[in-house]
Parts: C-alpha cells; sequence; structure tokens
C-alpha cells in the first residue's frame, strides 16, 4: 500500500509516499481502508522535530493519527463492528491506503468521510480542556485562537452544554464564529478591556489553543489560574495556569459528536481537502496557523 512517511526529523521536504506492507491489527484494534485523514498541527511538530523531547521517533516514521474509512479487518475481542462498517478515529499512521484504529465510532449516514476525518483529535481535545476547566452550564468560556479545529469542536460542544463563549479570531473570521454560537473579538492589545465589555459579569475560565503568549491576559481575564489551560503554550505553569497534552481515550467523545452531527448542532467544516502526495503541501499550510476548521487529505 501507499504511505506517507519520513527518514528523519526536517521540513516538509522530508516526506515522502512509499510502498509498505499492509498492517495487521492487534487485539482490540480495527483495519480501515482510509477514505479520509486529518492534518494535526502536532503531525508537522513530530516531523520537524519539535517534539523529540517528549515523543522521539523511531524512523522510518509514519504520519497521521486522525482518519475515516470502512473497516476491512478486525482484531481479536472487538465485537461491535463488522467489516464493511464506516467508522472515524483515532490511530496511527493514517496518512495511507489502510490504517489501523484504536479509538472509533461509527460514522452517521449525514457525515461524509472527510469531515469525520477531522473530527477525532480536535474533538478528544476540546472535550478534554472543557472539562479541566470546569466551566458550568451559565459560565462564561474564553476561547483563544477559536477559527480553528479545537477551537470550532469547543464552541460548540460548550453551547450544546449551555455554556456562553467569547472567541478570538482576525475580523474576518468573526462571521464564522457568530454562525457557531460564539461572541467574537480580536485578539491583541486591548483584549481584557474588550472582553470585559463583552462579558459584564465576567469570564469563569478560558482555553487557549493557539500559543501566543496570551496566558498572562487569561489569568487577569478569569482572575483564577487554575482555570486557564492551554495546548499550545509550555510557560503556561509559568502563570500558575496549566497544561494539557495527554490525550484521553477519543472514544466517548466521538460517540458524542457524532450524535450531535446527526442532531444537526455540531459540525467542523473542511476548509481545504488535498491528495496524498500534497501531504507536504497540507502541512505547511497548517503550519502557518490560519486555518478555519480543518484540513483533511482524501485517499480512497
Amino acid at each position: 500500500m501507499k504511505a506517507a512517511r519520513f527518514h528523519d526529523y526536517g521540513g516538509p521536504e522530508v516526506l515522502k509516499i512509499e510502498e509498505v506492507d499492509v498492517p495487521k491489527p492487534d487485539p482490540g484494534e480495527v483495519r480501515i481502508a482510509v477514505k479520509a485523514a486529518g492534518i494535526n498541527q502536532i503531525d508537522w511538530k513530530l516531523r520537524a522535530g519539535h517534539m523529540r523531547d517528549f515523543m522521539p521517533l523511531s524512523f522510518p516514521a509514519g504520519v497521521g493519527i486522525d482518519a475515516a474509512g470502512v473497516v476491512d479487518a478486525i482484531g481479536e475481542g472487538v465485537t461491535n463492528l463488522s467489516v464493511g462498517d464506516p467508522v472515524f478515529g483515532k490511530g496511527h499512521d493514517t496518512m495511507a491506503e489502510y490504517a489501523i484504529l484504536d479509538q472509533w465510532a461509527r460514522k452517521p449516514d449525514s457525515l461524509s468521510f472527510e469531515e469525520a476525518a477531522g473530527f477525532p483529535v480536535a474533538v478528544e481535545t476540546a472535550m478534554r480542556i472543557i472539562d479541566e476547566v470546569a466551566v458550568k452550564p451559565g459560565e462564561t468560556l474564553l476561547v483563544s485562537g477559536a477559527a480553528g479545529g479545537v477551537g470550532t469542536a469547543a464552541i460548540q460542544l460548550a453551547k450544546t452544554a449551555g455554556i456562553r463563549t467569547i472567541g478570538t479570531a482576525s475580523e474576518p473570521k468573526h462571521a464564522y464564529l457568530r454562525s457557531l454560537g460564539a461572541i467574537p473579538t480580536t485578539y491583541g492589545a486591548g483584549l481584557r478591556e474588550r472582553v470585559a465589555a463583552l462579558a459584564p459579569d465576567g469570564v469563569q475560565a478560558a482555553l487557549d489553543v493557539t500559543g501566543s503568549g496570551i496566558i498572562p491576559d487569561l489569568v487577569a481575564i478569569t482572575g483564577n489560574p487554575s482555570r486557564v489551560v492551554s495546548i499550545a503554550d509550555f510557560s503556561a505553569p509559568q502563570h500558575g495556569a496549566r497544561t494539557s497534552f495527554d490525550s484521553r481515550d477519543a472514544t466517548p467523545a466521538l460517540k458524542h459528536a457524532a450524535a450531535l452531527h446527526a442532531a444537526g448542532s455540531f459540525t467542523l467544516p473542511v476548509e481545504r481537502t488535498f491528495p496524498l502526495d500534497q501531504i507536504a503541501a497540507a502541512q505547511e499550510l497548517s503550519a502557518q496557523g490560519h486555518v478555519t476548521g480543518r484540513l483533511v487529505i482524501t485517499i480512497g
């Protein structure tokens, strides 16, 4: 089968499309014929070596965590799926014609393979960090960098839980944030004053999903560093806030998002799709940090 791999850390030019053996599922896993695979920022961060101290790689290394496709083989102990079932989920080396998933949910008919491929990391991350800041129905949540995949998911998950959200993004993306149910504002100087005007009763919790040096402002805005979480800024603990990098089992979050999508109350729009042989260009675009929604590689 064809798969994206790289043999050393480096820029996008190290990515190659190579012929490799089709993987076999271990107990508790399934193999899918991949229809689409989602691009995540961790993909290019791993490739570039930014995570080598925390997540060292063995080479040659595959690429990708998220995928959607059709079940092709089932590992021992998996009893809730059949060959031919459409699913989406998390696994490893998903930028390939076949991939192994160890966390998944059935894909509802309402959800395309392309959109489903962008769900797993974004949905799991958003649900995890919302839980970690302990935001409750009726409270206000600030999402810094709200137009990307995690921000898009967080706004909608918060809305369905009765949580009011304010999201920061560049002004051209404000209509998009409003369409999701958030109150938009710009980032940069004066954020504390702008947020205070939008939330006169205060902001109880905040999420940083872009790592733009915003933690001191978020701590000041909430007045409580324990209710500020970042997934992108390693300096957050220096300000009393927390970082969140350890993912949970995504299965409950994926099932929840699938049900919300089927009910018409959750979506993760795909800004652009790429064929597998353009994965380098897709990662370059992701690294620029201006994506609205998700980037997806189409394969099957």
